[in-house]
């Protein structure tokens, strides 16, 4: 949970509105967003949470300062940042909380 407390606060910049030792919660912009402790955790291959951005380069930019890095995946064109633009024009990028989790940003046309 620390590492997920540091990740999800510092990192992202999210308000703990609650913590005790099975979960915290966080104020992700007026939704509650509740981190869940638990005993074995098994990654999925795809987007568990994801935020709409306005700008996606000024936000990917801000969390590689954080030291977070943005995942690349084969047989999709990403730019140098990894963005992948969908054919309706929207932008995605994707990243890993602390346990491997995926995350996502999203900015639409």
């Amino acid at each position: 949970m620390a590492a997920a407390q540091r990740f999800y606060g510092t990192v992202l910049g999210l308000r703990a509105v609650d913590a005790n030792p099975f979960a915290t919660v966080y104020d992700a912009n007026g939704t509650m967003l509740r981190v869940t402790a638990v005993e074995v955790l098994t990654p999925h291959p795809f987007t568990v949470l994801g935020w709409e951005v306005a700008d996606i380069a000024s936000a990917i930019d801000g969390l590689v300062a954080a030291g977070v890095a943005f995942q690349r995946f084969d047989g999709m064109t990403q730019d140098e940042r990894g963005i992948w633009t969908t054919p309706g024009g929207e932008q995605v990028a994707w990243f890993h909380d602390p346990d491997g989790n995926t995350l996502s940003l999203t900015q639409f046309g």
